[in-house]
């Protein structure tokens, strides 16, 4: 029971620095975010979280996979609604958008995209977490087709060519480039899913 209760508590702490890591980058960036400067916010020591995650790298990759947790259980409350195919279809959009240049969950992603050339096990968790949004677009897309909401169509590689397409627009946007926010990214990708998935 004793021993229960110290992995509860180390997974509580480890959430406690996942979710400080979040909000850190969210208000001062990224560059900002050091692991002395995290210790700081959480009242403990630089040691402390390093026992836990043993490099930034795998703090940065498991604050991704935190943020990509609740983001599943979204996805997965989004595809049992009772809604149209196309309503859904509209709610994953929105859901993988960034929410703009500060969201934090698209600045890491940028970060470590960065990285996996010379990583695999980081290039590996990027996959599982890319392939998880791609297997719930493909159910999303084939029950639509099923109902007869969607036109016939290749579900894998429609799947793929929209989130890729979407990759590149959360990139402008989480970049800050000209032009580009949620609301003008939401437009184009809405305009690219009418043309990706036509409507019967």
């Amino acid at each position: 029971m004793a021993g229960a209760a110290r992995r509860r508590d180390g997974q509580i702490a480890q959430e406690r620095m996942l979710e400080e890591a979040m909000t850190a980058i969210a208000e001062d960036g990224l560059a900002a975010l050091t692991m002395s400067a995290l210790a700081e916010r959480l009242g403990t020591s630089g040691g402390h979280i390093l026992y836990y995650f043993g490099s930034k790298d795998r703090l940065l990759l498991e604050a991704l996979r935190w943020s990509e947790e609740q983001l599943t259980g979204e996805r997965r409350a989004l595809l049992g609604r009772r809604v149209t195919a196309a309503r859904k279809l509209d709610q994953f959009l929105e859901l993988y958008l960034p929410e703009g240049p500060r969201d934090p969950r698209w600045t890491l992603w940028i970060e470590l995209w960065a990285r996996t050339a010379s990583n695999q096990p980081l290039k590996a968790a990027q996959e599982e977490i890319d392939d998880s949004w791609q297997r719930d677009l493909e159910t999303l897309l084939a029950k639509g087709v099923e109902q007869g909401r969607f036109a016939l169509l290749d579900v894998p590689a429609r799947a793929s060519e929209l989130l890729a397409l979407l990759d590149g627009l959360s990139t402008r946007v989480v970049l800050g480039q000209r032009g580009a926010d949620r609301a003008r990214a939401l437009e184009q990708a809405r305009s690219a899913a009418a043309l990706l998935i036509p409507r019967t």
